[in-house]
């Protein structure tokens, strides 16, 4: 072998002596460095944004209060027509006040206080619809305490405005000196 040939053989071991690579070559060459993307300071303020309005979203919904939730209503009245605060009541609208049972009730509407009759002691023929009186009624075989402005009774018709509505409660068999009072308001258009 000639000392030429001994030059390109390839070296083990020590490197020190080997060829370098040619330095346009992509597969052993340095690896590229990388640019920093600069920050979009748009996109991050949008984005910071969306993100707080979610998060105000979701803080909403669990902190509503829908339905009877929002009321601080006496456990005894289990639900009330029209209820309160409401904004589109008619003109003819029933009035219903209904109770736990064991409860009996009169009902006051913007300081009248509606004559109660019992709705067992509503007289009618065998087989004929019952005429209700133009008074409150009230049915004790299911505590509702309910009236209806018609022709004849004292409130013929609700008004336009704001009306204000109160039901003195007690338990039927305490007797109406441990009576308790409830008011609430409705808006009749």
């Amino acid at each position: 072998m000639s000392l030429e040939q001994d030059d390109a053989l390839p070296v083990t071991g020590d490197r020190s002596t080997a060829v370098d690579p040619a330095p346009d070559d992509p597969t052993t060459g340095p690896a590229p460095r990388r640019r920093r993307r600069r920050i979009d300071w748009g996109l991050l303020v949008a984005s910071g944004v969306i993100a707080a309005g979610a998060v105000l979203i979701v803080f909403g919904l669990l902190r509503a209060v829908t339905g009877d939730e929002g009321v601080d209503r006496p456990d005894v009245i289990e639900s009330l027509s029209p209820v309160e605060d409401s904004v589109q009541v008619l003109q003819q609208e029933r009035v219903v006040v209904d109770f736990e049972f064991g409860y009996e009730a009169v009902l006051f509407i913007d300081g009248i206080e509606l004559p109660t009759q019992l709705l067992g002691q509503v007289e009618a023929e065998p087989g004929q619809q019952i005429a209700l009186p133009p008074t409150a009624v009230f049915d004790a075989g299911n505590a509702i305490l309910s009236f209806q402005p018609v022709e004849g009774a004292p409130i013929e018709e609700f008004t336009t405005g704001r009306h204000e509505a109160m039901v003195v409660y007690w338990k039927t068999e305490d007797g109406p000196d441990t009576a308790r009072s409830y008011s609430w308001s409705f808006n009749v258009v």
